[in-house]
């Protein structure tokens, strides 16, 4: 079964980027500190990021995230989604306003401009479809920004949020959550690494 999974890096104050994000510092001042465990050598981070990557059957972003990855300075062969792990899913990016041209033309990307909700079925699509070919149960992942998450909370559309949740206090930045409704979790897993601290809820 597909399911929708919420996936983002956090630091201990609760921002998913640093002051002054943009096009040309995405994860703004300190940011980086938030994907180290990304790039890490130690097994944990390894096993973490192949599992999430593994289990893509299709990507939601929000418009600022695409520009950000999709940017003169975003992704590359060594920084795309999987940081360098095998795998490249169907991208489904929320906007009201589609891109003219795309730099990394190499990804799948689709653009749907009638709001969060139809992004997801559409992921779902995708990754349902993926599963099919591949002969296993595929998910649909979000992948932010903050708002985009928080949104599909509040929408009730996540099944299950993974953290991860860096040893970093940013000060300010992108909150993950400000404000929105109530939602009960259930843990599920902890995975504590040397760079970073794994978390895993249900969405009751």
């Amino acid at each position: 079964m597909t399911r929708i999974i919420a996936d983002i890096s956090v630091s201990l104050d609760g921002f998913v980027t640093g002051a002054d994000p943009g096009p040309d510092s995405g994860l703004g001042a300190g940011g980086e500190a938030l994907h180290t465990w990304a790039f890490s050598d130690d097994p944990g981070d390894r096993r973490v990021l192949r599992e999430a990557t593994a289990r893509s059957g299709a990507v939601v972003l929000g418009r600022r995230l695409f520009d950000v990855v999709d940017g003169p300075h975003g992704w590359d062969d060594t920084t795309g989604y999987g940081a360098g792990e095998v795998g490249k899913p169907a991208f489904v990016v929320v906007t009201s306003s589609p891109p003219e041209s795309v730099r990394l033309t190499d990804l799948d990307w689709t653009f749907v401009t009638t709001g969060l909700n139809d992004a997801v079925a559409a992921a779902r699509q995708r990754a349902e479809a993926a599963s099919s070919d591949r002969g296993k149960d595929l998910d649909v992942v979000l992948m932010g920004g903050g708002a985009l998450i928080g949104s599909a909370l509040d929408a009730g559309l996540v099944d299950e949020l993974t953290l991860h949740l860096a040893p970093v206090v940013l000060g300010s930045g992108t909150p993950l959550f400000s404000g929105g409704s109530q939602r009960a979790l259930a843990q599920r897993s902890v995975t504590s690494t040397s760079t970073a601290t794994h978390l895993t809820y249900d969405v009751l």
